[in-house]
């Protein structure tokens, strides 16, 4: 069970806006993505949440671009689950160029757990929120990320 879930990509060019570097729209596809990944690598799949009949719907994001990515560029998406209350939970995203070890941009989203029927917020299950560690504190991340040997 990752506590932090890596997503690793490479910038494909159809990402890329009219200024030459990744479209803003893009950052928030792949988190959606690693997201996915990330749940579906704790056991829950769409399949599965389709079965409670309910899952996760976002409430907000938010987004610090810190540098701009390129075509091609190596990516590492980092995504962790940093709390859960009754009916939300904050995950938090870092994106990485680990050839030279830049952070690119700090994210995060606001996802509620919601009934697929009614489409109203309900409390998270004690088995969805027990397959995902909480990571409280992001310098553990960026600490990690800081160690980490760039790409030869």
């Amino acid at each position: 069970m990752p506590r932090v879930f890596i997503h690793p990509f490479a910038v494909p060019a159809d990402a890329i806006d009219v200024y030459g570097h990744v479209n803003n729209l893009e950052y928030l596809r792949w988190m959606q993505d690693a997201a996915t990944a990330h749940s579906e690598a704790q056991g829950w799949t769409l399949a599965r949440y389709l079965e409670l009949g309910a899952g996760w719907f976002v409430r907000s994001h938010s987004i610090q671009y810190l540098r701009p990515a390129y075509a091609g560029d190596p990516i590492m998406l980092l995504t962790w689950v940093s709390g859960f209350d009754r009916r939300t939970s904050p995950r938090k995203y870092l994106f990485w160029r680990r050839s030279d070890r830049k952070v690119l941009a700090q994210a995060e989203t606001l996802w509620a757990f919601v009934d697929f029927r009614t489409g109203r917020g309900v409390a998270i299950p004690p088995e969805v929120e027990a397959a995902f560690e909480v990571v409280p504190a992001d310098e553990d991340v960026l600490r990690a990320v800081r160690t980490e040997p760039a790409e030869a």
